[in-house]
């Protein structure tokens, strides 16, 4: 069975931010390796930097080692009460000494009790000697060492590989079109550039960007990938569109059937007041299978999902029927996860464990407005709750 961490989520990556974006790797925990002075320096020396981390009824108190492979150390001793962290340095010692009674800071694992000196308690604002009910050490690694960046390239020359070999089902097309939909300012063009600059290799902004209210994507662009590996186009096609508003400068949603059926060409100028005809001289009048949108991805910030209005939510429940009734797969596209609370560039290599994006996503899950409304109150608690 699998030794756990009694830290929540949000304490856990409270604590690897404050000591500079670090990896804990559980080493020793008392209440299943026995609370021991001796078993924890068996199963915790030499091991780099360390934590130690000790569970009081109100507070958690803890000292960090940035090194164990000298003889005398300093110690960060600090105490992390809600989600504040008061901390001082005490040393240098050997670490041995923190299980003695002859130190500023010593625990007795046996007694279940730890002594803070008088000076250093008035620093952290905590009492002299405290009971505790749990004690745990964590090895503390760089987020992304060599070890972990070696399986980061790895994960990124398959996902690219499998990318270039796709193939659109049943080889009907040799392309798949995705439409790319989402509110204004969602960062639909920016994910394209970004999408662009992978496989080219280099950066490059062909898609406009910007803060602009009203969008800076006001023409309809089909966007074709080359792979600068091998100078081939890659089997999809990205098609960028006006960005959706609750305004009438947004996408016209008249103009989404015709977009999903393959209607409207490359290049053609949106109006928001009105949508395109089967008059209008750049209709295309027959569009072959190849034309048509195959699947839409909905593009949303994650930092401002919650905060949708009800008129977005209903224009975008409007366009998900609209889908279904023309048999189109959908998904959702969260863009800027890397910004928000407590995001560490070591969770983007695994980004859907990650508890703030997994809220994100189950808010874009909701099937309406109410729901919603309701979902956004729960995201807003569950950070709270994060914390306990």
């Amino acid at each position: 069975m699998a030794v756990t961490t009694c830290l929540t989520w949000m304490q856990e990556k409270v604590l690897q931010n404050y000591f500079g974006e670090k990896q804990f790797s559980l080493l020793y925990k008392a209440s299943v390796h026995d609370f021991s002075s001796k078993g924890l320096l068996e199963r915790c020396s030499n091991q780099g930097p360390t934590i130690t981390v000790i569970y009081t009824g109100d507070y958690i108190v803890g000292a960090y080692a940035q090194n164990d492979k000298e003889e005398y150390v300093f110690i960060t001793l600090f105490v992390f009460q809600e989600t504040e962290i008061s901390e001082c340095k005490i040393g240098p010692f050997q670490l041995s000494m923190v299980f003695q009674d002859n130190c500023k800071f010593c625990v007795n694992l046996e007694k279940k009790r730890m002594y803070i000196s008088p000076e250093t308690k008035e620093k952290l604002g905590v009492c002299g000697y405290i009971s505790f009910q749990e004690c745990e050490v964590f090895r503390c690694e760089d987020l992304l060492d060599k070890r972990r960046m070696e399986g980061v390239i790895e994960l990124k020359d398959k996902l690219l590989s499998a990318i270039r070999t796709y193939k659109p089902y049943g080889d009907l097309v040799h392309q798949t079109r995705i439409l790319l939909l989402g509110p204004i300012g969602a960062g639909k063009s920016s994910f394209l550039n970004s999408v662009k600059s992978i496989f080219r290799g280099h950066v490059t902004n062909q898609a406009l960007v910007g803060s602009y209210t009203c969008g800076t994507s006001d023409k309809y662009r089909t966007y074709f990938i080359n792979d600068g590996k091998n100078a081939d186009t890659l089997p999809f096609i990205l098609c960028d569109s006006l960005g959706l508003s609750e305004t009438e400068e947004g996408l016209c949603m008249g103009d989404i059937p015709y977009i999903l059926k393959g209607h409207i060409p490359d290049r053609y100028k949106f109006d928001c007041t009105k949508p395109i005809t089967p008059g209008h001289d750049n209709y295309i009048g027959s569009p072959l299978l190849k034309d048509r949108i195959h699947c839409v991805a909905f593009v949303f910030n994650a930092n401002s999902v919650e905060h949708l209005s009800k008129e977005m939510v209903s224009k975008i429940k409007r366009i998900q029927r609209e889908l279904i009734k023309c048999g189109v797969v959908h998904v959702v596209l969260l863009t800027h996860v890397d910004t928000l609370d407590m995001i560490m560039k070591g969770d983007l290599v695994d980004i859907y464990s990650c508890l703030p994006v997994k809220l994100k996503i189950q808010l874009c899950c909701v099937q309406d407005y109410n729901s919603f409304s309701q979902q956004r109150e729960d995201l807003q608690l569950g950070k709270q709750l994060q914390f306990l």
